[in-house]
């Protein structure tokens, strides 16, 4: 199910040029109407259920219901975002509660070398047959 926004908790970010789900979603899907200074979902066909927006959202005004995979039928996911972790709590049709405890990044974003340690590429070796198709 898409993410939706609860407009009575929503603040647009308090005003800012843009919110912190229009941010963070990675498929530029949330907008901010800034005659009520409201964000929502401008396409909810094209959510990736993805949850950042839920995560970032200071106001707590963002949800999305869960699938059946993740969590029962009529229950629902709230994110609570720390400093070093997220809370996620599963409540359910019955009322119990489920937590889970995740920690988060603590470096800056883009200071991640995903190379760091790799060998450099030879790329004489791809034009040799079999390349692609050799037990290592």
């Amino acid at each position: 199910m898409p993410s939706f926004v609860i407009t009575e908790k929503c603040d647009g970010c308090k005003g800012q040029d843009k919110t912190a789900c229009m941010y963070i979603c990675p498929h530029d899907l949330m907008f901010l109407d800034k005659e009520r200074m409201k964000a929502y979902n401008q396409e909810p066909e094209q959510c990736w259920e993805c949850y950042n927006c839920v995560k970032i959202c200071p106001q707590q005004a963002i949800e999305v219901r869960a699938y059946a995979d993740f969590a029962p039928l009529g229950a629902s996911v709230i994110p609570m975002r720390g400093t070093d972790s997220i809370m996620w709590t599963i409540k359910f049709r019955n009322g119990s509660l489920k937590r889970f405890k995740f920690p988060i990044r603590l470096i800056p974003e883009g200071t991640v070398d995903p190379y760091a340690g790799k060998p450099e590429p030879n790329y004489d070796e791809l034009k040799k047959p079999g390349f692609f198709t050799l037990s290592i």
